[in-house]
């Protein structure tokens, strides 16, 4: 079965895990297999006004609709761009006398959609909204009741002239969302500002270690001639080679973590038992549990106690960040990796942890010899756990080359950004905005490491003289906030 530019996928059915998606043809990495526009996406609530409603990106001047006083957009292109989707909106949020929350938003789009379009199959869309799983008979207590909630909601914001929709098909909806909204980022890929319904990425079925990846982008409304502009959409790119016939699979869930811990996870928000073969085999789990070996291999009671120790650090590390005390951060990941350092392998998940929290919170106080350092020795373990062309794995790498950079280490850091921009080049494409900037920053250092190699000492002038002149540039504030995961989904 395809359709409408999805001509290179097919949707089939698999025993235990029900629709998934086969490849009709041969894709190498870096390849995207589809894009897809979203079918409804909306911001989340706390970022209505500093992000734009029609391409999700973080711009520091928006215009406000004039209408409902909600809505924000970069410019009259993506306000124009947004008219079909926000008319209804618009007008229900004035009478409503306010705007309800990002769910009720959400769902009333697709119905506001439906209306529009009728139900069935969508131009470009493999199966229906109608289709897509709800998961609503899986739901807790809690989750009930929070759908009753969101009902109830929305029919106070529904407004009587339209179409009117039955509860079962509404509550469908709510369970959509709950279980397929996917996380929309912002421009650089860093903040998770919006959830959308993308009903063909629905069907991809999860593994641990999967062939594909999906990037969210912006699109470009920023070229004078409209023919030019590129919508707002998702793109699943292929990571290996991929055979026609072959299953296309992605990660729901970031994959440093045990695997036991990854099947909970995706049993809690998914609904299902993870099968994939890592999790069947535990592959990677004796790297993430890793013990300093040799002839003073420490004890099982000493391991145990230095992980219950990491595990209450980073709680007490949580704590500290959200009150924004990062100096405190600094000291408690010395303390933790003075116990851990001797007893912890250089891949355990519990030293990565506090080595990639150190060398965040260090470059943000630019405090960069050391954080060099902790940066170098977390990449040297994700890249012993990750898969090679894992995104979380790149964005990681690039930071450390960064790192590098301010801390004057050219070679080290140079070598780190190209790694991690061939890296992006598979997982978000050379047009990605992020992509551009690594390019940028890859052929600076390369013209400084020329520079360093021909005479250290006129480099080392040269920098302390253009550092003097121009303003640092200052590493992003940490973020309490885990790197943008899949799916939306409230924990």
């Amino acid at each position: 079965m395809t359709k409408g530019g999805m001509e290179s996928v097919e949707v089939f059915t698999t025993e235990g895990k029900g629709r998934g998606l086969k490849a009709q043809k041969e894709f190498l990495p870096g390849d995207v297999i589809f894009a897809e526009p979203a079918y409804a996406a909306v911001v989340f609530d706390s970022l209505t006004h500093v992000i734009c409603h029609t391409c999700f990106k973080r711009q520091e001047r928006l215009h406000r609709c004039g209408q409902c006083k909600f809505a924000y957009y970069c410019d009259r292109t993506c306000q124009r761009a947004a008219w079909l989707n926000h008319k209804n909106e618009c007008s229900a949020i004035k009478r409503h006398g306010k705007a309800p929350t990002e769910n009720i938003r959400l769902a009333a789009r697709i119905l506001w959609k439906m209306e529009r379009e009728g139900s069935g199959l969508s131009e470009g869309c493999l199966v229906s909204i109608e289709e897509l799983q709800n998961h609503v008979e899986s739901f807790g207590e809690d989750e009930k009741k929070e759908l009753r909630a969101d009902v109830e909601s929305f029919l106070e914001f529904w407004p009587p002239h339209c179409q009117q929709f039955g509860m079962q098909l509404i509550s469908h909806i709510f369970g959509v969302i709950s279980c397929n909204g996917f996380t929309l980022s912002d421009q650089r890929g860093l903040q998770a500002v919006g959830v959308g319904i993308f009903p063909n990425l629905c069907q991809a079925n999860h593994d641990c270690w999967p062939n594909c990846t999906v990037v969210f982008n912006n699109g470009n409304h920023e070229a004078v001639r409209s023919m030019f502009h590129t919508q707002m959409r998702i793109e699943l790119r292929a990571l290996n080679k991929i055979s026609p016939g072959d299953e296309l699979t992605v990660s729901y869930v970031d994959f440093l973590s045990l695997s036991e811990e990854r099947r909970k996870q995706l049993k809690k928000q998914y609904y299902f038992d993870c099968t994939c073969e890592h999790c069947k085999k535990q592959l990677k789990d004796d790297l993430m549990l890793a013990v300093k070996a040799g002839e003073s291999k420490p004890s099982a009671d000493t391991v145990k106690e230095v992980i219950q120790f990491s595990k209450d650090t980073l709680e007490k590390i949580n704590k500290a960040r959200m009150e924004g005390q990062y100096h405190e951060v600094v000291k408690l990941c010395r303390d933790c990796l003075k116990k851990q350092e001797p007893v912890l392998g250089d891949t355990n998940i519990y030293l990565l942890r506090i080595l990639s929290i150190a060398s965040e919170v260090l470059s943000y106080l630019q405090m960069f010899e050391e954080a060099a350092d902790y940066a170098k020795r977390m990449v040297d373990g994700y890249l012993k756990i990750y898969h090679p062309n894992n995104a979380q794995l790149g964005m990681a790498v690039m930071r450390a080359g960064v790192t590098h950079w301010h801390a004057g280490l050219i070679e080290a850091g140079h070598g780190l950004i190209c790694k991690a921009y061939a890296i992006l080049l598979i997982t978000h494409g050379p047009s990605h905005p992020i992509t551009k900037d690594l390019e940028v920053m890859r052929v600076q250092t390369e013209m400084e490491l020329r520079m360093f190699q021909q005479n250290e000492f006129m480099y080392y002038k040269m920098r302390e003289a253009a550092l003097k002149n121009q303003k640092i540039q200052v590493m992003p504030e940490p973020s309490n906030e885990n790197a943008p995961s899949l799916f939306h989904k409230k924990e």
